[in-house]
């Protein structure tokens, strides 16, 4: 080989090393452009503002007279029902919600039936009204009283107390039944009634409280309230959550079918001194239900003895524990019998 082109070679190997190196470089360069680098993280996009958590609020209504849940509150219709051996078995009871027992002449007892929650088809044998009447009504506001009439001297104030009067004689819904003999055989459509009633009172606060069963009490399976001429019997069953009536030793049937009875009884025990109306050539019981004075409570199977209050005519009635708390009321329909607070008081009234 000759000298000139050894010293060619010994220049050229560099220059090709350039080039080479300079290739390289190129290529790198043209690849990162083709393909860019990705970003490190995606930007954050702006979120949808979130609603605030709505807070869902019960509007459930329950009756202030069984403590049952209701739609709404509904007028007040009181019902006067015979409850002679001859009235038996009535019709309607089961449907109220409230079933009062009250002393009448001859030591005998009627019922003043309040309905409100559930309004029957039918109800009766209606019969006629008493001054006892003028002391319970006033505490429902302006209710419906349905009766068939009274001594002449306590018509005028019956009429002129603060209800909407449902008088068997003046309004519709009333009628005979041909199974029976008067004055036993008179019934009325409840529903009728009312609308012969627009602007009665609806269901309000009287006093009553329901809760769970409160601490205490008695365990007690019956329990029996005499008149003179009248004997109720109470018996609690498990099966039916309820207190079952007996009545003068023979169970308190109805005609809608089961047995009378309450969730909740209630043995108030009263003044029965004697009315200012005559009836029968006498003066039959009064019972005052205003005032104070001790009751039986009878719910679940247990007899609570608690204190009742009522301090005047248009206020309810309140009942209250040994240690001061409310009574609370099984749910259901409640019963309350105006027993007489002593034998004595009802001497007089007995012999009419």
């Amino acid at each position: 080989m000759s000298r000139r082109r050894r010293m060619a070679l010994r220049v050229g190997l560099p220059a090709v090393a350039v080039v080479v190196a300079f290739t390289i470089s190129l290529v790198a360069a043209l690849s990162s452009s083709a393909a860019p680098a990705q970003p490190s993280a995606r930007p954050t996009l702006p979120l949808h503002p979130q609603p605030a958590p709505i807070r869902v609020v019960s509007t459930q209504l329950y009756s202030p007279f069984t403590g049952e849940p209701v739609r709404a509150l509904k007028p007040v219709l009181a019902v006067k029902i015979d409850n002679i051996v001859t009235a038996r078995p009535q019709t309607g009871l089961q449907s109220a919600d409230i079933v009062y027992v009250e002393p009448v002449e001859g030591g005998l007892t009627r019922f003043m039936a309040v309905f409100s929650s559930r309004v029957p088809t039918t109800v009766g044998p209606v019969r006629s009204a008493r001054e006892s009447d003028l002391y319970l009504l006033p505490q429902f506001g302006r209710p419906a009283f349905a009766w068939s009439g009274a001594t002449p001297h306590l018509v005028p104030f019956i009429e002129r107390a603060h209800i909407a009067d449902l008088y068997a004689l003046q309004v519709n819904g009333y009628y005979r039944i041909s199974s029976r003999v008067a004055p036993e055989n008179l019934y009325a459509n409840p529903r009728t009634l009312l609308k012969e009633a627009p602007n009665a009172s609806k269901a309000r606060d009287i006093g009553f409280r329901f809760g769970a069963q409160p601490a205490g009490g008695r365990a007690t399976g019956s329990y029996t309230v005499k008149y003179p001429a009248a004997t109720y019997t109470f018996r609690w069953s498990a099966k039916a959550k309820r207190w079952l009536v007996w009545m003068d030793g023979a169970p308190g049937t109805a005609t809608e079918g089961g047995q009378l009875g309450g969730a909740t009884v209630i043995i108030q025990d009263v003044y029965i001194g004697k009315s200012r109306f005559e009836e029968y050539g006498g003066l039959p019981p009064l019972a005052r239900s205003i005032g104070s004075g001790t009751a039986v409570i009878l719910r679940n199977g247990r007899a609570y003895t608690v204190h009742w209050s009522r301090p005047g005519l248009n206020s309810g009635t309140t009942f209250t524990l040994p240690g001061g708390k409310r009574m609370l009321f099984a749910p259901g329909q409640v019963w309350v019998v105006l027993a007489p607070e002593s034998p004595a008081s009802y001497v007089n009234a007995a012999r009419v």
